[in-house]
């Protein structure tokens, strides 16, 4: 059978319904469960509803359907008559109608009801709706005994409340939702797009789908290890068995960033699944069940009654199930026994075997682009990212609201583009150049596979005393400087980008630029960057750019500069904290603290280090004659 229609629109609870005072509606029969929901409304006096039905509905009727004697014996009769239906014979029977009618031609009143209800059961029905008179002043206590016993909530509607004024109640409730939701999911999306801009887009990501679904977001790694997680995992009720097998765990519908799928449905918005009566007292009608539809299944029934033992599978009379496999929706595996090793699972444990049941499997076939579950309370999804490389977001809720499925399919897309690796004609090509690199190529003749000759080299680190940069928010900011050429080892990120560009200062990290070069000038233009990343640190300046002008160095041969720069720091070229604490204090005009910032170390480190300097130097170093022969020499060595 397959699964039933659904509207594009949020379910209802039936409690909302309940809560309007103009209706009147009362809650007579069945449980009182909050999470019962319905889809739609809608009006039958069919003996049998069932084929006109597609589960989800609050279904109305007034009663007329009912036969006279079922009238009769199981509530007040209506105005037209004493004993029966208006315009009954003097006999409480409906003219024309068969003395002992049914549901399908025989049994009593209990029969008729059980047959009716469990009828609506198994289409999916999510409630009754009894109108009161013009038919019957009271509802039939064999039709309240039958909801009790089936679990389907049974509403009184009052003789001042129309069944269309119930529908538009529905609908109306609906389109508040619809609008609520809409404002949910425009929200979440606005703010997963600026988490997407940080600094580190990735984490940010997270922590607002986290934020949003007041739940717990995980990023997979393609080998199975937690990349990154933001929120708390909610608190879970007992634990319960979870299938032995997790890659029979039950696909969701493919991400999609916009629109609303079946996946949107919280738990308990489903149609109902078709349910068995237990034993009746009295024979049951022969043919209360269509031999083409499904028999029912066993359903729980009240504490004062006892379940009816279910039929075998191999039963001709053995329900069919509400949604049987599909190519797309494998069977799930049977609970584990309790005291099973597959039992009791933690939601954590299980959100990462979900992850494994999306990941791409090449030995296996095509995996499902999404998979949810539910554990001790907790709800559980997860969705294969696009990039193909077997990143998956994991999500824990702990309940599945309209919109959920839409926000985190969004946070999917961003996660996927983040974390994506675009192999186009340039990724081919810059491909090509590292493996000429490394089987000895110059570094001039693979240049032009790069993108150009003249590079400039970019030093980055996150501003402020932010945590080390992960690969992920190393590539997004070099996509933002334009540039894929990166590396994120260590605290510094270094980025290779086109001479042509110009780099601009990134929020939430501090620059370093170096001067354009061509490839012998890069290791150059490398030392270059990281100084300039230095004086931005101790400045607090976003980004800093090497200076290139002509100056009087400039009239000195390169040899002989050479020359007298070793000569002259000769004392101090051994130590090379020394000659770099020199370098930064006379960048910085001799200023202690922004050279202790620079360095990340004390500033009475600093001190003692630049006396240490001038006394091997044997020099004053606060004659300005003194640093800048001293930065003259620095620059050369």
């Amino acid at each position: 059978m397959s699964a039933p229609a659904v509207p594009p629109t949020p379910p209802v609870p039936l409690s909302a319904l309940l809560a309007r005072e103009d209706l009147g509606l009362r809650l007579i029969a069945g449980p009182a469960e909050p999470d019962t929901v319905i889809h739609w409304a809608h009006t039958s006096e069919m003996a049998d509803p069932f084929p006109y039905l597609l589960g989800g509905e609050l279904l109305l009727t007034a009663g007329v359907h009912v036969p006279a004697a079922a009238g009769a014996d199981g509530g007040t009769p209506g105005p037209g008559g004493d004993g029966g239906t208006p315009g009954s014979d003097d006999d409480g029977s409906t003219p024309g109608a068969d003395p002992d009618p049914g549901p399908d031609g025989a049994g009593s009143h209990g029969d008729y009801f059980d047959g009716y209800v469990s009828r609506i059961v198994a289409a999916g029905g999510a409630a009754l709706g009894f109108g009161l008179a013009p038919v019957h002043d009271t509802v039939p206590r064999a039709l309240v005994a039958a909801c009790d016993t089936y679990g389907l909530p049974l509403l009184e509607v009052p003789p001042r409340t129309t069944f269309s004024g119930v529908a538009r109640a529905v609908w109306q409730l609906m389109a508040r939702a619809r609008l609520a939701e809409l404002r949910r999911v425009t929200e979440a999306q606005q703010s997963l797009a600026a988490a997407a801009a940080r600094p580190d887009p990735v984490p940010a990501v997270l922590r607002q789908l986290a934020r949003h679904v007041n739940g717990r977001a995980v990023l997979y790694g393609p080998e199975g290890t937690e990349l990154a997680r933001a929120g708390r995992l909610p608190s879970s009720g007992p634990q319960t068995a979870r299938p032995a097998n997790p890659p029979g765990a039950t696909p969701a519908a493919a991400p999609a960033p916009t629109g609303l799928t079946t996946a949107d449905r919280p738990i308990g918005t489903a149609p109902r699944a078709p349910v068995s009566p237990p034993a009746p007292e009295h024979p049951k009608p022969a043919d209360a069940t269509a031999p083409d539809r499904p028999a029912p299944a066993t359903r729980t029934a009240p504490d004062h009654q006892t379940p009816a033992t279910p039929t075998p599978p191999d039963h001709p009379d053995h329900p069919a199930p509400a949604n049987p496999p599909t190519p797309d929706r494998p069977a799930p595996a049977d609970p584990p026994a309790p005291g099973h090793p597959a039992a009791d699972v933690s939601p954590e444990v299980l959100l990462r075997e979900l992850a494994g049941v999306v990941r791409p499997r090449k030995a296996q076939g095509p995996a499902p682009s999404s998979a949810t579950d539910t554990v001790g309370g907790v709800h559980l999804a997860a969705y294969a990212l696009g990039s193909g490389q077997g990143f998956v977001l994991g999500v824990a809720a702990p309940r599945r609201d309209p919109g959920d499925h839409t926000i985190a399919s969004v946070a999917s897309v961003l996660l996927s583009l983040l974390t994506g690796e675009h192999q186009s004609a340039s990724g081919a090509a810059r491909s090509a150049a590292l493996v000429r690199l490394l089987l000895g190529a110059a570094p001039e003749a693979v240049a032009p596979l790069l993108g150009g000759e003249r590079w400039v080299v970019v030093h980055a680190r996150p501003a402020g005393d932010g945590p080390a940069p992960d690969a992920v928010s190393a590539s997004a900011l070099a996509a933002a400087l334009g540039s894929a050429l990166v590396d994120a080892g260590g605290d510094v990120v270094r980025v290779l980008v086109p001479g042509d560009r110009e780099p601009a200062a990134q929020p939430g990290w501090t620059c370093g630029v170096s001067t354009p070069a061509g490839p012998h000038g890069w290791a150059a233009a490398d030392t270059q960057a990281a100084r300039a990343l230095t004086r931005a640190r101790a400045t607090r300046a976003a980004l800093v750019r090497h200076g290139d002008r002509p100056a009087l160095a400039d009239l000195v041969p390169p040899a002989d500069a050479e020359a007298h720069a070793d000569a002259l720091l000769a004392p101090v070229a051994g130590t090379p904290a020394l000659t770099e604490t020199l370098r930064t204090w006379l960048s910085l005009h001799g200023s202690w603290d922004r050279t202790a910032v620079a360095l990340s170390v004390h500033r009475n480190t600093v001190r003692q280090r630049i006396a240490r300097c001038a006394a091997l130097l044997d020099t004053d170093l606060d004659d300005p004659d003194v640093r800048m022969e001293l930065w003259f020499a620095l620059r050369e060595n």
